[in-house]
């Protein structure tokens, strides 16, 4: 069997591991695997005409190839933000231009939807089970294939650990180790200059990278995606907690998808595929609130892609190396249309369609509390481990 592998979405932290271990796992039973580039772009963009084009979007991947791969971060596939059923006219690559390959269909005046085209690339290439490794954006266009009839097994990997219906997603631990270290760096210069440190964390419209990050790190105040914030409310809790403080500082995290009452998301840019704007800024909005109302000095800072570069935790390896031997066991078995995910602390497999059935959110009600912007957290009989 002929086995394709793909990473969709941000890179993160343990899919090269998870890459590594699908294919030792195929090799070891007798399969073949191709690598396809830069996520459903590479399946766009690969001409059947052109050699160059083939060996460009693909890679073909055997134990050499992968040997050394799980002791770095990010993924030697590459990866795109591509829905190849949502492409703009301006996106469409120039060879589907061309009159003679009429492989889209209209969407709307402005999209095409060219599946047919990567249905005939995975056809011409010959490859028979595919496994896509991404978000829930990566992962409905792989529904999308599994209800065009091809046979395709996914991976859910997300910093934002925000994929429906497992709870967990390859990169979080990582995410969460990496933010809750800077943060801890920060406090040096935050109570150097008895400042107050403003943390923007990325995590989209969920809150959790935001709240484990600050639940882990002891930081005062923690405001998350699902809540609006007032920021004069705000500044009076973080101005008692630097008072309180010995060394005369306060350290605040922020999800890069909150906003204040009455406000809205900081968006910028166009639209992609899957029709998200960029999210980046209300830290630094934050931060010059909170100077003019509390009349102290601010330390704005973005930790960014720094949450998600670099090699894995011991965490993200686990789930990485799991998630793929659970995908190949699925493989093997003739499975299709399933999602390898997470669930009380059991590794499971359940509909791909899952991923689109709903939206994973933090439990305000159960873990934080919005009064006083901060976790909720005092017991955790009874939590789950993730806290999802």
């Amino acid at each position: 069997m002929k086995i394709g592998i793909l990473t969709g979405g941000g890179d993160v932290p343990g899919l090269n591991p998870c890459i590594k271990a699908v294919v030792n796992r195929a090799v070891d039973e007798g399969h073949e695997v191709i690598g396809i580039r830069r996520g459903w772009g590479g399946l766009l963009e690969l001409n059947r005409d052109d050699a160059e084009s083939i060996n460009k979007h693909t890679m073909k991947l055997d134990k050499n190839a992968v040997r050394t791969i799980d002791r770095t971060g990010g993924t030697i596939l590459h990866t795109s933000r591509t829905n190849p059923g949502k492409v703009k006219p301006k996106d469409v690559p120039a060879f589907l231009r061309d009159p003679e390959h009429p492989e889209a269909e209209a969407k709307d005046q402005s999209l095409r939807d060219f599946t047919p085209h990567v249905l005939k690339n995975l056809e011409f290439m010959g490859i028979e089970r595919l496994i896509p490794i991404g978000g829930d954006d990566t992962l409905s266009y792989g529904e999308r294939l599994h209800s065009e009839g091809f046979p395709v097994i996914a991976i859910p990997k997300t910093m934002d650990n925000d994929v429906y219906g497992t709870d967990y997603c390859i990169g979080f631990s990582t995410a969460v180790t990496r933010s809750v270290q800077f943060i801890h760096q920060l406090r040096t210069s935050a109570g150097s200059h008895e400042r107050i440190a403003v943390i923007e964390l990325f995590g989209r419209n969920s809150g959790e990278t935001s709240l484990i990050s600050s639940y882990l790190a002891g930081v005062d105040r923690a405001i998350i995606s699902e809540v609006p914030f007032d920021p004069e409310r705000l500044a009076e809790l973080v101005l008692k907690d630097k008072q309180s403080n010995p060394s005369n500082y306060a350290m605040v995290t922020i999800s890069e998808g909150a906003h204040m009452m009455g406000g809205k998301v900081v968006e910028y840019g166009e639209t992609d595929a899957y029709g998200h704007r960029k999210l980046g800024g209300i830290g630094e909005i934050t931060g010059e609130a909170l100077q003019k109302l509390t009349g102290q000095n601010i330390i704005n800072q973005r930790v960014a892609y720094l949450m998600r570069s670099g090699a894995p935790d011991a965490l993200d390896l686990m789930v990485a190396v799991n998630f793929a031997n659970a995908a190949m066991d699925l493989v093997i078995g003739g499975s299709s249309g399933r999602m390898v995910a997470l669930r009380d602390g059991t590794y499971i497999h359940i509909p791909m369609s899952t991923v689109t059935s709903g939206i994973k959110r933090v439990d305000v009600d159960e873990l934080y509390d919005a009064s006083a912007y901060r976790p909720k957290l005092r017991r955790a009989l009874g939590k789950p481990m993730f806290l999802y």
